[in-house]
């Protein structure tokens, strides 16, 4: 049976139609998670919810203890992760406001705890990340939009960055021809600990600005707020019909 949590990115400090049912607030072997997660129900499905900059606290991307995150989801018997991320459009295609599910990640990160393999089981944990995010769970998101006529763009490379600050005109050129579509900076290492954990791991990007040397004007904190509250709401109603279509599946 199929257990379904969302993890929250910058504006997405609540998750709209979660009829609460309890918080659980998980010892794990890496420390506390962002904030405790929430229990509740969508749709008549079971939805765990937590907010990975841990709001209203304010935990930058690269202070971010992943590991804590993704295990404690695990402990309470998730099988399905759906991320949502905030990111900067660098494809002309994906400009300010439009969703996109990426199919492929490039990590640009650094000296984060990025894997919960420390050798005391004896053997290796090679994970196969050829394709980081779950086709199924993807597919299925996007069978979803398509059916609703909510537009998203797929598929589509999301570059990974340290943070917290953003990105110079020259680094975005570099993305971009390293195959980058958008830029965020919370998607690694959580779609590795997903894989290791065997949770099915799909991420829904919301373009909230363009990104650096992409755009005619500087880019603010106010400009992206503006942006994610137009993007939350299309997002949850994909997520809605997720809920749906397993509810009553």
């Amino acid at each position: 049976m199929k257990r379904f949590a969302v993890i929250g990115g910058t504006g997405i400090n609540e998750l709209a139609g979660l009829t609460p049912s309890g918080r659980h607030s998980i010892k794990t072997p890496y420390g506390a998670t962002s904030r405790p997660i929430e229990e509740g129900r969508i749709r008549g499905c079971t939805v765990y919810f937590l907010q990975r900059h841990g709001a209203p606290g304010a935990i930058p991307p690269h202070k971010i203890n992943y590991r804590a995150n993704l295990w404690a989801l695990h402990s309470l018997g998730v099988t399905e992760v759906v991320a949502i991320n905030a990111v900067g459009g660098i494809n002309p295609d994906m400009p300010t406001g439009a969703l996109v599910v990426p199919d492929q990640i490039i990590d640009y990160t650094w000296g984060r705890e990025h894997s919960i393999d420390d050798g005391a089981g004896g053997e290796l944990l090679h994970i196969d990340f050829t394709r980081p995010y779950d086709e199924t769970l993807r597919q299925t998101l996007l069978d979803l939009a398509d059916d609703n006529s909510i537009r998203v763009c797929a598929p589509a490379t999301h570059g990974i960055t340290q943070g917290p600050r953003l990105e110079t005109a020259a680094e975005i050129a570099r993305l971009e021809h390293d195959g980058c579509d958008v830029v965020g900076m919370t998607g690694m290492p959580e779609a590795a600990l997903a894989r290791e954990l065997g949770m099915a791991y799909a991420s829904i990007c919301m373009v909230v600005n363009p990104a650096a040397g992409k755009g005619d004007q500087p880019i603010t904190l106010d400009m992206m707020r503006e942006t994610l509250r137009r993007e939350a709401a299309v997002v949850e109603s994909l997520l809605a019909h997720l809920f749906t279509a397993s509810s009553s599946g």
